[in-house]
């Protein structure tokens, strides 16, 4: 349990980096509605990666006591990119479809990449 809460906070120290770049991006570029895409997807992604963990941590103790556990929260993880969808269909002048896609997918990409930095470290 200890190796998640720090790689969780690993996970967000790159995610909240990812971000400062993103607002950078949107702030000194012209590509405006792409990079606020990938902070509204970026945003989600935290979310989902804070919830999942809250989720495991639940387990795990329900786990430890012999309880069964409801749910692992799929259904408030397909909400939030349901709803970040949503925001996008509704004012698509200002967000970019496709980054905030890539911007839900974060948290993937940065575990993976932690992954292989890890196993370099080892």
């Amino acid at each position: 349990m200890q190796d998640l809460s720090i790689a969780f906070t690993r996970y967000r120290k790159y995610i909240l980096y990812l971000l400062a770049i993103y607002v950078l991006g949107w702030g000194f570029t012209a590509y405006k509605s792409v990079f606020l895409g990938l902070i509204l997807g970026t945003l989600g992604s935290l979310y989902i990666l804070f919830s999942m963990v809250q989720k495991h941590k639940q387990f795990s103790k329900a786990y430890d006591e012999g309880r069964a556990v409801r749910s692992l929260g799929t259904m408030s993880r397909m909400a939030t990119a349901g709803l970040a969808v949503l925001i996008v269909l509704e004012f698509p002048e200002m967000f970019h479809l496709g980054s905030m896609v890539i911007g839900l997918m974060t948290f993937y990409f940065v575990i993976m990449i932690d992954f292989f930095f890890q196993k370099l470290h080892k």
